[in-house]
């Protein structure tokens, strides 16, 4: 259960809570969720057993898993890519972590009350453009993950997964029910839930692919890293649904949470990544009790910030480990300085290097970008076609039913998904992406 536990807590975090309400009201609500409902059944829990199949199978790195699997094909070199890809999306991601940790000791000041909209709006742009409190921020965050991290999975990422999910959930279902009992909260679940099939284009298909992948932390060898720790008499098909269905309503929840409060008090869905910082609290201003919906929020985000960044960082901590012969706690180390240093690139991306662009983006912007439209789902692509044509019929066959003690129904379906419709569709959307960007 701890095992599952944290690989849960791999995908379901700031990912579901902050990015999937932004993404999907700058998407138009109903037809993005749709969308990426259909990604997530389509191409995530097929892609999220592909990932287990490799790593339970071997219970090694992702670059061991593939030296292992696939010797002749040389396809090992495919972990740098993986490993590249989790240090920029935890280099940035630390930087939103640092900005929810500014507004956390804010909030328990009771700093974050009495401004008008404008003021809440300017108050955010002017602490990102600040570079000393921004870094600062980023780093403590990092260090605090450092501390989690170098205990290992056991004694550090499971036990934090074991009291910070359930932690999570809790205040989840009471900013849902506090949502849902605002005057007007029927428009915000309306905007969510009530599909415009006319604006179902590939903009939305990518944001919404984007998005699955994001969320679900897939073709990073995220999940196959966690599965490596998986017993031979764990059901993948199960674990694989339990994450997918528990990412998605998570998501869901985090949409009933924000949608009702920003439809009642008249503010813009479409704000963006800065509606959690700029819009929210301008919300709570006008509700009973607004500080204190403002420090739970803020606390909110903070567990799911650290679910997330634990279970990233195990990525590159284990080939650290594996493969250079490190200790757990010098791999914590490598792990969090290459972090620190690139989260502080990110974090002065706002400020002083926002005149550093590359193709036209800050580097948070471009680190964010390639991460989460090219290299995971090219990623995705790999990790499907690894399982549906590379992997020897009978081992991927032993893996999903257990050496023949399970019964799984839904086999040939998935091999048909991974073989066919996941990486066809995946080409697809991230061709539109790269051309039509």
């Amino acid at each position: 259960m701890g095992a599952i536990a944290a690989t849960v807590g791999s995908a379901v975090g700031l990912g579901n809570i902050w990015r999937f309400p932004y993404e999907a009201g700058v998407h138009g609500g109903g037809a993005f969720l749709l969308v990426y409902v259909a990604c997530v059944l389509l191409m995530g829990i097929p892609v999220i057993v592909a990932e287990f199949v490799i790593g339970r199978s071997t219970h090694k790195n992702v670059r061991g898993a593939l030296r292992e699997l696939a010797p002749r094909h040389k396809l090992h070199w495919f972990s740098y890519v993986c490993i590249l890809a989790s240090l920029m999306i935890i280099s940035f991601y630390s930087v939103v972590c640092g900005w929810i940790v500014e507004y956390l000791q804010l909030s328990v000041r009771g700093l974050l009350h009495g401004h008008t909209p404008a003021e809440y709006e300017q108050m955010f742009a002017d602490f990102v453009q600040n570079p000393w409190r921004c870094v600062l921020w980023t780093l403590l965050f990092l260090a605090l993950n450092y501390v989690v991290l170098r205990r290992g999975l056991k004694r550090g990422i499971e036990r934090v997964s074991n009291v910070l999910m359930p932690l999570l959930a809790v205040l989840l279902v009471v900013f849902c029910v506090n949502g849902l009992t605002l005057p007007g909260a029927e428009r915000g679940v309306r905007f969510l839930f009530t599909p415009d099939f006319s604006q179902i284009t590939p903009r939305v298909a990518i944001g919404a692919m984007g998005q699955a992948f994001f969320s679900l932390s897939l073709g990073l060898s995220c999940l196959l890293t966690y599965a490596s720790y998986f017993k031979d008499s764990d059901s993948l098909v199960r674990n694989a649904t339990i994450v997918g269905v528990l990412d998605t309503v998570v998501a869901i929840l985090a949409g009933l949470m924000i949608f009702p409060a920003v439809f009642s008090y008249g503010m813009r869905p479409e704000a963006g990544p800065k509606l959690i910082f700029e819009v929210l609290p301008a919300i709570f201003e006008q509700m009973p009790g607004g500080p204190v919906w403002a420090v739970l929020l803020f606390a909110l985000l903070f567990v799911a910030s650290i679910t997330s960044t634990i279970s990233m960082s195990e990525i590159s901590i284990a080939f650290f480990s594996e493969e250079w012969g490190m200790s757990r706690n010098r791999a914590s180390i490598l792990n969090t300085g290459i972090a620190m240093v690139l989260g502080t690139l990110c974090a002065l991306s706002f400020g002083v290097l926002s005149e550093a662009t590359v193709f036209g983006m800050t580097l948070f912007e471009l680190f964010d970008y390639v991460s989460s439209n090219v290299l995971l789902p090219v990623g995705g692509i790999f990790f499907s076609l690894l399982v549906g044509w590379v992997l020897d019929r009978g081992l991927v066959r032993d893996q999903l039913t257990n050496h023949g003690t399970r019964t799984v129904r839904v086999m040939r379906p998935l091999v048909f998904c991974l073989r066919y419709v996941a990486p066809a569709a995946i080409v697809v959307i991230f061709l539109y992406g790269l051309l039509w960007r």
